[in-house]
């Protein structure tokens, strides 16, 4: 189903007084009180419309797939991180991750908000070139990549790009001799939620070798980059990181490289945001002059609260209470799974926290919750397909007695959800997104 029209009504865009007026590529340094007023009412307003449209279905009588999933998406939340980071990162300019979410109404805000793009493929670069920014806001921050992809970043001059090893160096030799490289180097991320060092990096050891070999091959290395791994829980791994980082910067200057950028990659989340980009704020003073320019990579950090989910129950089954088998507990099985939005489960080591969006055991109005509705009950929520490994949620409890045609809305759903969603079993991956802004900064940006 394709993206609904988008929804801003002025009385949501509530971030008053001056910092309405300011230039939305500004510098802002206070009001972080009334962005947090801001989310708040945001908030509102997105459940507001979700019960509206899940209100909208009869689930008796509508035709198939009028039920399916649905997301609302909050333009105005993704504008209120940039903000943040702004305040907090000045000095580094975002280049956001293309592949937690793709959505092209996020890539589109980013460019209108003058981010860069971090991209891993073709399919990537074109989605980021749509937007119609130059490609030199383009970083192809992928150190394994295929030869074909290689001569199209060539042919469509997205020069900048990562390496870690030495056949890669013969590969861009060959295929795309004018790239202009970064190195990613090994970092400890061992209390990251995804580990990405596994994979790539080059060790400090291996470091100095590759610098000469790129210097050999006549090959432009322009930077440094590194990746703390996604979701990232330590804090110190961004001041190693950048201390090691220092290091490699001297290494190539010493072999003749003339380096002038710094990438530090991604691995920032909403709730140690300010923690993080103090420290990393800190160690960039400490061992960057200003002259060198710094990128991040930063993805779930823009959109993971920006996306809120809502999922249909199709059915429901009586079973016993495995912790007390004197009460009745539920099985409930949405019209979504770990298959299809709920990847994040597996791929990103999520867990989903549902809530009661509309139950036909209220008998208030619809989508209000019901005063007199004191009692909860224990519940296990299961995805649609024929697979048992197929489960959102082991335990909860939920108000109400829930059953077949009520709604589920899970929020910060944005990161790493519909990207990797599957048509497992026959089952959709594409779902409605409604689109609104709680913003009226986001909202004169993406003309809505």
């Amino acid at each position: 189903m394709a993206p609904t029209a988008c929804v801003s009504p002025a009385d949501v865009c509530i971030i008053k007084n001056d910092l309405n007026s300011r230039d939305p590529l500004g510098q802002v340094s206070k009001h972080g009180d009334e962005l947090l007023q801001s989310g708040l009412t945001a908030k509102e307003l997105v459940l507001d419309v979700l019960k509206k449209r899940a209100a909208e279905v009869d689930t008796d009588r509508c035709e198939p797939g009028e039920e399916d999933p649905f997301y609302v998406a909050d333009m105005g939340e993704v504008y209120r991180q940039h903000m943040r980071w702004k305040m907090n990162l000045g000095r580094v300019k975002p280049f956001y991750a293309v592949k937690c979410n793709p959505d092209p109404e996020v890539l589109r805000l980013m460019a209108q908000l003058g981010n860069g793009f971090d991209c891993a493929s073709k399919a990537e670069i074109d989605l980021a070139l749509q937007t119609g920014i130059d490609p030199s806001r383009i970083i192809y921050a992928q150190p394994c990549k295929t030869k074909s992809y290689l001569r199209y970043a060539s042919q469509v001059g997205v020069k900048q790009m990562t390496f870690d090893n030495a056949d890669e160096l013969y590969k861009i030799k060959t295929h795309f001799p004018d790239a202009e490289l970064y190195l990613r180097i090994l970092t400890d991320d061992s209390t990251s939620l995804c580990r990405l060092s596994m994979k790539f990096g080059a060790s400090l050891d291996v470091a100095q070798q590759l610098l000469e070999l790129a210097h050999q091959l006549e090959l432009k290395v322009v930077g440094v980059s590194f990746h703390v791994g996604s979701g990232a829980e330590d804090p110190r791994a961004f001041l190693k990181a950048v201390q090691d980082a220092r290091l490699v910067f001297d290494q190539a200057a010493e072999i003749g490289h003339e380096l002038h950028t710094l990438d530090v990659g991604g691995g920032f989340c909403q709730d140690t945001f300010e923690k993080f980009s103090g420290i990393l704020s800190d160690a960039l003073e400490t061992y960057f002059p200003p002259h060198i320019r710094i990128i991040a990579e930063p993805g779930r950090y823009y959109v993971a609260s920006a996306f809120t989910l809502a999922a249909n129950v199709i059915a429901r089954r009586d079973v016993p209470d495995p912790l007390d088998p004197s009460r009745d507990a539920y099985m409930l099985y949405l019209n979504d799974g770990v298959y299809g939005n709920f990847s994040n489960i597996i791929f990103d080591h999520q867990h989903p926290v549902a809530q009661v969006l509309l139950s036909a055991a209220d008998d208030s109005q619809p989508g209000t919750p019901n005063s007199a509705v004191t009692e909860t009950n224990s519940y296990s929520i299961w995805g649609p397909t024929c697979d048992g490994i197929d489960v959102i949620t082991q335990r909860i409890d939920l108000p109400g007695l829930l059953n077949t045609g009520d709604w589920l809305y899970f929020e910060e759903m944005g990161a790493y959800t519909k990207c990797s969603a599957t048509r497992f079993n026959g089952f959709s991956d594409n779902h409605e997104v409604i689109y609104i802004s709680s913003e009226t900064g986001a909202s004169a940006l993406l003309n809505y």
